[in-house]
């Protein structure tokens, strides 16, 4: 396995700044590099574990065949095999023994409780326009770096949307009997290691938690905004005018759920002008001044129940207006 210098530690504005005023932590070189990253809006990458559904050997099957598109998109493994077709599936299900894995479930005694996985669905991406050989070759040095001689995987690159992104299937039980389990510190991990190897092949890509860029708009709204989204909207008429005339309001109550969002975006703001006065401290001015502009420009925020009733409104007026263009 290839060796490669760390970058050191990430910037951590979850802990830093809570000193106070004239107490302030130096910053690691790599820590600046980040913040710089951050307040240029450099985009963000996505490393998502996908749901459950992998614990048998029918569910594996079918996911494999998902993601090789029923034998049209070819499956790339940890040993360098390149497999296509439609017996790709059952060739990695033989080669990885997971017969035996699911038989060993089997006879586990869970009784009630859902059998363990036997394999992890995790898809890598980042936005449009980003060359998908890069993010491609930044996955292959991701999964090398991470399970190379210990748990076999394979993954797929997919360009059939915008965003390229590479589906990854790992073997939850390692080549030495460990059991691969993904909690949210390992998920932080593995999205700043994917970030660095996108740097490395010339992409530049950040990997920050979405509160430090104010982000509070949900990754997926509900169906019935999906809903709305495909142009089914005409039994949502009066929930979108409902929405409208609350959106309006001015007499409305605020949700307690605003009220926290909003308790956790004047800490963050906290927070962003202490690291400026740091950046300031160690003589870098210009990016002081691009943190403190960063911080006094965050998105509003908005908790999930207005984002979806804000997208059902603008949906509706987007509807209108291509109504009025078609009748002209």
């Amino acid at each position: 396995m290839r060796n490669r210098v760390p970058e050191g530690p990430v910037f951590d504005l979850q802990s830093h700044g809570r000193r106070g005023p004239g107490l302030h932590d130096r910053l690691s070189p790599a820590q600046i590099q980040q913040i710089a990253r951050t307040v240029a809006r450099t985009p963000e990458v996505m490393v998502k574990v996908l749901p459950a559904g992998a614990n048998s050997l029918a569910a594996v099957r079918q996911h494999l065949a998902y993601v090789g598109r029923q034998g049209d998109v070819e499956l790339q493994t940890d040993d360098g095999q390149r497999l296509q077709g439609r017996e790709a599936a059952a060739d990695l299900i033989e080669d990885w023994d997971l017969d035996l894995a699911a038989c060993q479930s089997g006879l586990g005694g869970f009784q009630g409780r859902r059998a363990p996985r036997l394999v992890h669905k995790l898809v890598f991406s980042m936005p449009a326009g980003t060359p998908a050989t890069k993010v491609l070759l930044a996955t292959q040095g991701f999964c090398r770096e991470q399970f190379a001689l210990k748990h076999r995987y394979v993954l797929a690159l997919h360009t059939d949307e915008p965003h390229p992104h590479i589906h990854v299937i790992i073997k939850a039980i390692s080549e030495q009997g460990e059991r691969l389990n993904i909690c949210k510190a390992i998920l932080r991990d593995w999205r700043e290691e994917f970030a660095s190897q996108l740097r490395l092949v010339g992409v530049p890509a950040n990997a920050t938690p979405r509160f430090v860029r104010g982000e509070t708009r949900p990754r997926k709204f509900d169906g019935i905004f999906r809903a709305a989204q495909r142009g089914a909207s005409t039994h949502l008429r009066e929930r979108v005018k409902a929405a409208a005339m609350e959106l309006r309001g001015a007499n409305r109550p605020v949700e307690p759920a605003k009220l926290q969002l909003q308790q956790t975006r004047r800490e963050v703001e906290r927070r962003w002008h202490a690291t400026s006065e740091t950046l300031r401290s160690q003589g870098q001015t210009a990016l002081a001044e691009q943190a403190r502009r960063f911080a006094d420009g965050l998105p509003p925020v908005r908790t999930e129940r207005e984002w979806r009733m804000a997208g059902l409104v603008e949906q509706v007026k987007g509807n209108r207006a291509r109504e009025r263009e078609m009748s002209r």
